[in-house]
C-alpha cells in the first residue's frame, strides 16, 4: 500500500502544509464491522490540523479519493479514516502480483544470520521441550530466510559432563553389556533409562546415608554412586581411553537415535558443535578480559566481572583453579561461531529459565567490543507444562518425543478412518498421510502460541482436528487440490471487472502475506504466520461455500475463481512451510 502512504504525506503537505514522514503514518486493515479494506489512523494528524480527528480524516479522505483512482469511497470513524479500494485494483493485485511466482519470495538482502536450536544433552532422549525448542528454531529459520536472509542452522550439543558421566556409570554397573541392537531400543532411549537408573540408585543411597546419621547435604556428597561418577569425569578430562572409549560408544547411540527423531520432525542442521571440542575455549577470551580491566582477579586467584552497574551482579569467568564455567566456554563458543562464519545475526533459540545467563553473556562481549556481539539474540520461550505438572528427566516423568510422535500419527489415523476418505489409498499412502497430519496437528499446536508464553500442553487438544488446527488449514489445501484436480485454468488474462465481497476479502488476505513474513522475521515468531494462514484458510472456506466455482454464473467467473484458488492454495502451502508443516494433496 505505498501509493496510500505517498498519498496521504502530499495531502498532509498540501491540506496543512507540514511535512511528515513515513514513520508518522499507520495504515492497519479495516476492521470486518466498517467498510473498506485500509484504515488511516488520523489521530497523529490533528496537532498539524488543529481540527477533530473526525473533520481531519474528512478532509484527508476527501483529498485521497480525488487523487487516487484506486480509492473508490470512504467513511471517518472517530480518528480512523477507512478507504474502500477499487475492484479493478485487486483484480490486478491478484493477476500481476500473487499469481506470479515472484510472490513473497524476497531479494537476498546481504545479511546472514545464525540460528541455534535443539542443543539436547546426550544422555536422554528428545522431549517435549525439546520438540518445541526444534520447531520455534527451524521456524524462524526458514522465515528468515524467506525473508532474504541467508541463514546458518547449528546444533550445539550437550555431549560431556557429569550428567552423561551419571548414564555411562549406570549403564557400566547394570547395563550388562546391553546395545541398541541386543535390546530393539533405540540408541537414545536406551542411555536415557540408565540416567533413570543412576538417578534411583543415587536416591537410594542418599537415604541409607542418612539413615546413618548424615544430614542430607553430607549424604548427596557422599553417596558412592556420586563420587564415582565425579571420578569418571575427571578421567574423561584426563583422556582415560576406555572412558574415551565408553563415551564415545553411547554417545554414537543416542546421535542415531536423534536423528530418527529429527527426521520425523522434519528439522535439519547445517552445522553441529559439540562441547566436548569447545569447554576448554574462552580462556584466551578471559585473559584479553584482563589486559582491558573489564575483568579482575580477587585474591583467591578467580577472575570475576562486575556487572552491578548494567543492573546485574558480579559474575565468575574462571575459577581460583584455572578451570572453565559456563559463561567462559559460552563466550569461547560464540567468538568460535562468528570466526567460522562472520554472521551479521545469532540467534540462541533457549527457553527462559536461562535470560540471566544471556543478559550476562551478551553484556560482556559487547564490553569486550567482539565482533558480532551487537547481532546476538537470545529468543527465550515458555516452558511446557503438563496438565499434571513440570517434567522431569531424571524420574522419567517426561513427554518422550517419539512416543508423541508416535500418539499423533494414531490419532491422526483414527480421525481420517472415521471420515471414511482414505478407501482408495494404499497402504503407504496412507502412512505418510497419517504421519503428515499428525505432526501437522503437533507443530501448528506448538507454534501458534507466541514464543515467549508458557505451553499447556494438553493431549487431546492438540489432538482435536476442528477448530484452530493444523488439519483444518491441511484439509482446506487439499480441497483446494480437489478442485483443481476438477478443471482446468484456461488463460491467465483477467475475467471479471467485479467482486463479489468473498472475494474480494481472500485478495485482501493474500496480499498480506509478504508483509506478514517481514513481520514474522522481525519478531522471531512463526504464531504471526500460523495466525495468518489460520485467518486465510478460514476466509478461504467462507468463499467456497458461498461461491460456486465449479457451477460458477459462466466461464469468466469460473476462470477467476479457479485462478483465486491456485493463488490462495499457493499461500496457504508456502505459509505452512515455513512452519515445517507439509500440506497433503488429497486427505
Amino acid at each position: 500500500m505505498d501509493f496510500i502512504i505517498e498519498a496521504t504525506l502530499k495531502a498532509v503537505k498540501h491540506l496543512y502544509n507540514t511535512d511528515i514522514t513515513i514513520a508518522d503514518i499507520n495504515l492497519q486493515e479495516t476492521r470486518k464491522e466498517f467498510e473498506g479494506q485500509v484504515t488511516v489512523v488520523t489521530f497523529p494528524f490533528t496537532r498539524f490540523s488543529k481540527k477533530s480527528p473526525e473533520q481531519t480524516g474528512k478532509e484527508i479522505g476527501e483529498f485521497l479519493q480525488s487523487d487516487l483512482k484506486e480509492v473508490s469511497g470512504f467513511n471517518v470513524i472517530k480518528g480512523f479514516l477507512n478507504l474502500s479500494i477499487t475492484d479493478h485494483y485487486w483484480i490486478n493485485q491478484l493477476y500481476n502480483e500473487i499469481l506470479p511466482d515472484s510472490f513473497a519470495v524476497a531479494k537476498p538482502n546481504g545479511k546472514s544470520v545464525m540460528v541455534e536450536y535443539s542443543s539436547p544433552n546426550t544422555n536422554k532422549p528428545l522431549h517435549l521441550g525439546h520438540v518445541r525448542n526444534n520447531l520455534l528454531g527451524f521456524s524462524v529459520a526458514e522465515i528468515l530466510d524467506a525473508a532474504g536472509y541467508k541463514v546458518i542452522k547449528t546444533n550445539l550439543v550437550n555431549d560431556r559432563g557429569i550428567h552423561i558421566c551419571k548414564s555411562m556409570l549406570a549403564w557400566q554397573k547394570f547395563g550388562a553389556g546391553e546395545t541398541p541392537e541386543s535390546t530393539g531400543m533405540k540408541g537414545d532411549h536406551l542411555v536415557g533409562k540408565y540416567y533413570v537408573i543412576f538417578d534411583k540408585e543415587y536416591k537410594k543411597q542418599i537415604e541409607e546415608l542418612k539413615a546413618g546419621g548424615q544430614t542430607e547435604d553430607d549424604a548427596k556428597k557422599n553417596a558412592p554412586v556420586i563420587k564415582e561418577a565425579q571420578q569418571m569425569l575427571q578421567q574423561w578430562e584426563a583422556g582415560n581411553e576406555q572412558v574415551i572409549s565408553l563415551w564415545k560408544t553411547m554417545n554414537n547411540w543416542v546421535y542415531t537415535g536423534f536423528a530418527d527423531t529429527y527426521k520425523k520432525l522434519g528439522v535439519a542442521f547445517d552445522k553441529f558443535y559439540y562441547e566436548s571440542d569447545t569447554y576448554l575455549l574462552g580462556k584466551d577470551i578471559v585473559d584479553e578480559g584482563l589486559e582491558k580491566g573489564v575483568f579482575f582477579k580477587k585474591d583467591d586467584g578467580s577472575v570475576w566481572i562486575d556487572l552491578t552497574a548494567e543492573g546485574l551482579d558480579e559474575k565468575l569467568v574462571l575459577r581460583s583453579d584455572g578451570t572453565s564455567v559456563y559463561i567462559t566456554q559460552d563466550m569461547g563458543t560464540a567468538q568460535l561461531k562468528y570466526n567460522d562464519f562472520h554472521m551479521d545475526k545469532s540467534i540462541y533459540v533457549v527457553g527462559n529459565e536461562q535470560d540471566y545467563h544471556f543478559k550476562v553473556l551478551f553484556t560482556i562481549l559487547n564490553k569486550l567490543g567482539k565482533e558480532g556481539a551487537a547481532g546476538l539474540y537470545h529468543l527465550s520461550y515458555g516452558m511446557v507444562d503438563l496438565p499434571s505438572g513440570k517434567m522431569k528427566s531424571r524420574e522419567g516423568t517426561v513427554v518422550d518425543a517419539d512416543d508423541l510422535i508416535e500418539q499423533m500419527e494414531n490419532t491422526a489415523k483414527e480421525q481420517t478412518e472415521a471420515m471414511g476418505k482414505v478407501a482408495d489409498f494404499s497402504e503407504d499412502e496412507k502412512q505418510e498421510l497419517y504421519h503428515t497430519i499428525g505432526m501437522g496437528a503437533l507443530k501448528y499446536f506448538l507454534l501458534k502460541v507466541d514464543p515467549k508464553k508458557r505451553l499447556l500442553f494438553n493431549p487431546e487438544e492438540s489432538v482435536d482436528f476442528q477448530g484452530h488446527t493444523g488439519p483444518f488449514i491441511q484439509y482446506t489445501h487439499a480441497r483446494i487440490r480437489s478442485v483443481l484436480s476438477r478443471a482446468q485454468i484456461t488463460g491467465t488474462g483477467m475475467t471479471v471487472t467485479e467482486l463479489a465481497p468473498e472475494e474480494r476479502d481472500l485478495i485482501v488476505s493474500l496480499t498480506q502475506f509478504p508483509g506478514i513474513i517481514q513481520t514474522a522475521a522481525d519478531g522471531y515468531s512463526p504464531a504471526i504466520i500460523a495466525n495468518y494462514v489460520y485467518e486465510l484458510a478460514k476466509i478461504y472456506n467462507k468463499f467456497y461455500h458461498e461461491k460456486s466455482i465449479l457451477q460458477a454464473e459462466d466461464e469468466s467467473a469460473k476462470q477467476f475463481r479457479l485462478q483465486l484458488s491456485a493463488a490462495s492454495g499457493k499461500v496457504i502451502n508456502k505459509a505452512m512451510k515455513l512452519l515445517g508443516i507439509k500440506v497433503p494433496e488429497r486427505m
